[in-house]
């Protein structure tokens, strides 16, 4: 396992590259899109 938050990145010991936006590179190849939830207006007023 590789884990490099400077760049937003961790390689698991399977192989996945993960990525801090939940985006994820499979070993084969793959690509799955990140999946955060959508950010609400009650969400933009509680951040800092």
């Amino acid at each position: 396992m590789a884990h490099r938050p400077e760049q937003g990145w961790t390689l698991l010991c399977n192989g996945v590259l993960l990525f801090d936006d939940t985006g994820e590179l499979l070993p084969d190849g793959q690509a799955i899109a990140p999946h955060r939830p959508p950010v609400t207006a009650a969400a933009l007023k509680a951040a800092p």
